[in-house]
This record gives C-alpha cells, structure tokens and sequence, in this order.
C-alpha cells in the first residue's frame, strides 16, 4: 500500500472534537481565565483556538492514555491514512494496527508531520571553529574612562578586577576594546572569553570580529568552543577563544589536561557575567586558565554580587576579583545611572507594579524554602503560573501596553506558562511568539529577528530562561516581568533588556511593569540597584 497521504491538521481534529474533551486538554484553570476576559462563558470557538495554540501536540501524544484517546477522534478514513504511513499492510485492520504500535520517537515523529506539524526541535547548530576577520569601533567618554583604569588593575598587583557597568552601558564594547589592546600588546597571546548561554558566546564572538576588524593589526583566529564544537587546541596561539563554561567543564572532566594546555597560551581570562564566577565548578575553570605569573582576569557585570542581601555571599564574589571594581563615573554626578539617562545612553524607566491577589498562603515550610535558597521555590512558581487571577492581569498588563508600544518583552514564569499566554494573546488577535530553551534554533531565531525587525506592527516575544542576558533589542521600549524572583541580579537583567537610551538606538522611555503576588517576596524597582553591593568592594 502507498504510504502517501494528506493527513490532517492538528487544529482541524481540535475543531471536531467534543467541547468537553477541549476543555479537559485546557484544564479548568484556563477555562475560568478565558471566561474572565471574556465576561461570561467563553464561546465555543476562542476556546479550540485557544487549545490549538496552547496544547502541546509533542506532550500529548508522548502520553499513551492521552494518544489514544486523541487517535479516537480521527475520522475512520484518515486512521487507515495513518497506519498506512506506518508500515501497515492491510493483514490486519487498521485500527488494530494503530494499537500495536510502539510508538517510537521516529513513529511519534510520523504522526506529527501527518497532523501537519514540522518536527525541527533539532540539536543547536555546531558553531563553526575557527574564522578570521579583518577593518569602526568606538567608546563612549565614560567607557573610555573606566577602561583606563581597569587596565591599572590588570597588569599590576593581584592582575584582577571587575568592570562593572549598568545594562545597556556597553561592558561588552569597553571589554571588547580592552582584549584587543591585550591582543596587539602581547603578540602572540590568547584571550579566553568565559561565558554561559548560546547567545551570550555568539554574541561576544560577533562583537570581538567587530572590534578587531576596526581596532586589530594583524589576522588572529576566532575559536567558538560550544555546544557540538570541537576543544581541538591544536595551533591556537594567538588570538581568543570564546568558551562556553559547561563546555569547559565537560572537557575538563573528559581531558584533566585541556585547562592547563589552554592556560600555556592564555595571558587574559573574560569572565562575562561575574557574579557567577565563585560557583565551585567556575571558579576551578577559572583557577586553572590563570595559573601563569602573567595572567590577568577581568569581570564583566552589571550587578556585582550574587544576592540581594546576603553579604557573606557577596563578599565571596568580592575576595575573588581581589576586592576591585571599576565603577562608572561622570563628573558631576553621585549615581552615574542618572547622569546615563538625562544624557540619552539609557532610557527613562518608568516602574509600575501589578498586584493580583493569587490566593496562595506560603506555609512555614514555603518560607523556610525561599530563605534557604535565595529564590523563590519552583513549585510555588508552578502553582502561581496556573492561577487565575495571576494570569488574567498578566494578559491584561500586556493588552494595556500594547495601546503605547510597538515591542513587548515578557518574562514568564515558566515555559508552560509562557506558551500558555503566548496562546491567549494570539487567540485575542495579537502578534505573540514565544522563545525557551526547548525552541529550536531556526525558531529562536526566526522569533528574535520579527522584534527586531522595523515592522510598525505591535509584537509581544514572551520568554522563560532565554534572553535575561545576551539579548540586544533597543527598539522594545516595554516590558512585563512576570516571573517572579528574589534574585536582584536576576531582576535586574530582565529591566536591562528594554533599557537602551536614543544613543544606543533605544528609546527616551520604557516601561517596566512587574506582575506582583503581595504574599510572596520580590522587586517593583531598582533604581538604586547600581550601587547595593559597594560595601563590599574597594572601588577605583
């Protein structure tokens, strides 16, 4: 028998499907937030929209009860269409066949292309190893500044310190220029750029080939060692590495000599997102790249510390980068953040909390669970990003914004969360995607180019764990924190996305808008974040 067929869309077997078995897949809690904003009983219609969006085809069927009651409701027809792209030979009946099935991961990926759904949650695409660049790059005068004094503190003394600038600043432009000072004053040396997230690496490999080509005085090679990439270390020499931390990690476990024989070269470590540095794992990483009496290491922050309030902690950041830091600084000014925004390198932030009352009561093991981590437990987040009423002003902050801005940036909870929402926006007719660590690449950045695009449609990009850090979008000018945190450092990232002023091609304004649960612990605001962790710092 031909195993050709058209199959049918998943949408479509939704569509025919009874309300109650739609409803089921929505849950309850969903249900009662649809006939919220819709001020009465949800029509039939927005709530199979809503489940085709919302309901996860590739979850669904990876349970059996719930496969094969979907599988009932295909028409009789298109379960032999089925069977057929499944190896059936017509010995048996077709519905006995389908429950034979084993349901492997290539069979779960036959069903899906026949409900019309393209499987491309394909692994990351290996970065290419090595390339070259060749000649216009410039600072700011407060970058300028605080670059030359983080060079005092690179080749003197401990040969360690901390740059730390606000988000949106450019740290990484001023780190940047600092490595290709290095590059062209040590020839040949290697730099080691340290950091954690695919679009934290790309983006420093990217912005290095930039700097160099307008800064560099000869051809150096470029190495990208992350995710399926090579940790080859043959010939490299001269030039930098730009590492993933796991990655450094994993090699090291797998070749106990990858660090040292990396570290013969290295005369300067980049540690991106400083705060990290002390995790017992890093902090071996690091040690180990920076054993030579020449080495120097620099760090990379705009929030200096690792907690909010836990200053044994912080000062455990502060001991390692030998209690120097670079701050900023602008004449005339105490807070260099405010003189940053009246001169246009940052926008305006204008801080607005939500509050919703969930419902949840925190019991004292709830408690004890947020003080002894420093965060507020996963299920408890899990429990708020079903609840009602939380989700009702999560959609109605965004339809309120959306009057105002052309680009939304929303941090959810989680990414059942995020997908969820993401569903119900689209349903009420706005352009929503969604990027999480489960997004394939050709989506990731298919989602991220649409913000950036110069398109006058309003669009909202939700995400969870993705683009806290390492994301550059200066035209999103609001956005909608809805994951709730006791980690400032965390806080602050998410604010810095949509922070970029009109001379970082931003915007005068943004709006930052938290979704608050009064009961649980949190930030509205961090204006005077900048400066919460100098008791523990010498600052130069």
């Amino acid at each position: 028998m031909s195993t050709k067929s058209p199959g049918v869309a998943f949408r479509h077997v939704l569509d025919g499907a009874p309300l109650t078995y739609v409803r089921g897949l929505l849950g309850e809690d969903t249900c009662a937030l649809l006939d919220l904003l819709g001020g009465g009983a949800t029509d039939e219609a927005m709530l199979r929209r809503v489940a085709g969006s919302a309901v996860s085809p590739e979850r669904l069927i990876s349970q059996p009860d719930e496969l094969e009651s979907f599988l009932a409701l295909l028409p009789e027809a298109k379960r032999s269409e089925l069977a057929n792209r499944l190896g059936w030979a017509g010995a048996t009946g077709a519905d006995l066949f389908l429950s034979k099935v084993e349901w492997t991961a290539d069979q779960r990926r036959t069903l899906l292309g026949f409900l019309g759904l393209v499987v491309d949650r394909a692994s990351e695409r290996s970065p290419a190893f090595r390339s070259a660049t060749s000649p216009t790059y410039g600072m700011f005068p407060h970058q300028r500044r605080a670059a030359r004094r983080v060079r005092d503190l690179l080749y003197s003394g401990e040969r360690r310190g901390v740059l730390h600038l606000p988000t949106g600043v450019g740290k990484t432009r001023t780190g940047m220029n600092l490595i290709c000072d290095h590059l062209r004053g040590h020839e040949p040396t290697v730099v080691v750029w340290l950091a954690r997230g695919r679009e934290l690496l790309e983006q420093a490999a990217t912005e290095f080939e930039r700097a160099w080509g307008a800064l560099g005085n000869r051809e150096v090679s470029v190495i990208r060692m992350w995710g399926d990439a090579p940790v080859e270390l043959e010939g490299i020499t001269d030039g930098i590495v730009v590492l993933g931390l796991d990655k450094a990690v994993s090699a090291a476990k797998s070749d106990r000599t990858f660090l040292d024989r990396l570290a013969l070269h290295a005369t300067l470590t980049v540690f991106d997102e400083a705060h990290q540095a002390v995790a017992p794992t890093y902090s071996r990483v690091v040690e180990a790249l920076t054993l030579r009496r020449d080495a120097s290491l620099l760090g990379l922050t705009a929030t200096p510390g690792r907690t909010w309030a836990n200053i044994s902690e912080d000062a455990k950041l502060s001991e390692f980068f030998a209690r120097q830091k670079v701050m900023l600084e602008i004449d005339g000014y105490d807070n260099p953040v405010t003189a940053l925004i009246e001169q246009g390198y940052l926008a305006r932030p204008l801080f607005r909390t939500v509050a919703t009352q969930s419902g949840m009561k925190l019991s004292a093991a709830d408690q004890q669970g947020i003080a002894n981590a420093f965060e507020i437990p996963e299920s408890l987040v899990d429990r708020l990003a079903t609840n009602v009423q939380w989700n009702l002003q999560v959609v109605r902050t965004v339809l309120d914004l959306i009057k105002d801005h052309r680009r939304i940036l929303l941090f959810a909870a989680s990414v059942e969360h995020s997908r969820l929402i993401v569903a119900i926006l689209s349903a009420l007719g706005l352009d929503a995607a969604q990027v999480t660590a489960e997004s394939s690449t050709r989506h990731r950045d298919n989602a991220i180019a649409r913000f950036k695009s110069p398109s006058s449609k309003p669009m909202v990009l939700s995400n969870f764990g993705v683009l806290t850090t390492g994301f550059d979008a200066p035209a999103a000018s609001a956005t909608v924190i809805a994951r709730p945190t006791t980690s400032l450092v965390l806080y602050s990232q998410m604010v810095g996305r949509v922070i970029r002023g009109p001379h970082a091609g931003g915007t005068p304004t943004c709006d930052v808008v938290t979704v608050v649960d009064p009961d649980l612990p949190g930030f509205g605001d961090v204006a005077e974040a900048f400066t919460n962790w100098e008791d523990v710092w010498s600052n130069r």
